[in-house]
């Protein structure tokens, strides 16, 4: 079956205290205001918008949604697909069709897109203040820097909220740059997804 990109309309309260938390500690973010689902509002005049060869770093708006699901498949199908065969492949893109859960990480978890010239190049998430739940980057945009861009801002992020350490769960695709960048594995893991193994690894990073 192929994965259904959701086009989010529904209405959801955001309660996310670390959006509150920042809003008071860490001014540079802008001005946030949230209207049904969470859309975060950015003053991209701010001096504090990140650049690195015009690529910018804001927070998430709930019309992201649909951009960042095709990411998801995208890279996962074409960028993945030496450390995974194509049956682990089709389960893990098939998690694009779990309505619930992306519709509960823009309404509860610190977003945050990359993006060049109003064309969204990746994005990541920080849950509950310490998990990077997601971190993907366009296929076609590989090796440019941008999951640096994007790991240094929710790292910046946990650690301006009080955090020690980070944590995630992590593909093989991935675990080198992780890994470049300080995390520990802690174990290896497989996950059964429809009958289908899936190995990841724990890593934790201490800030």
């Amino acid at each position: 079956m192929k994965p259904e990109i959701l086009n989010l309309t529904p209405q959801a309260q955001p309660v996310r205290r670390i959006y509150t938390q920042l809003n008071k500690n860490i001014r540079k973010f802008g001005r946030i205001a949230y209207t049904g689902m969470l859309t975060v509002i950015i003053n991209t005049t701010s001096p504090q918008t990140m650049t690195n060869s015009n690529i910018s770093i804001r927070l998430a708006k709930s019309d992201d949604l649909k951009e960042m699901q095709r990411i998801f498949v995208d890279t996962i199908t074409a960028v993945c697909s030496s450390d995974y065969d194509e049956q682990q492949i089709r389960v893990w893109v098939s998690g694009v069709n779990n309505t619930e859960r992306w519709i509960k990480i823009m309404a509860e978890q610190y977003v945050i897109v990359a993006e060049k010239s109003d064309k969204i190049l990746g994005y990541g998430t920080l849950n509950n203040e310490r998990y990077i739940d997601l971190l993907y980057v366009h296929k076609d945009y590989q090796k440019q820097g941008i999951a640096q861009l994007l790991l240094d801002e929710i790292i910046k992020v946990a650690r301006q909220l009080g955090q020690t350490q980070l944590n995630s769960d992590v593909s093989k695709t991935a675990r080198p740059f992780f890994i470049k960048n300080g995390f520990i594995q802690l174990s290896e893991q497989t996950n059964i997804r429809e009958g289908v193994e899936l190995i990841n690894y724990k890593m934790t990073k201490y800030l």
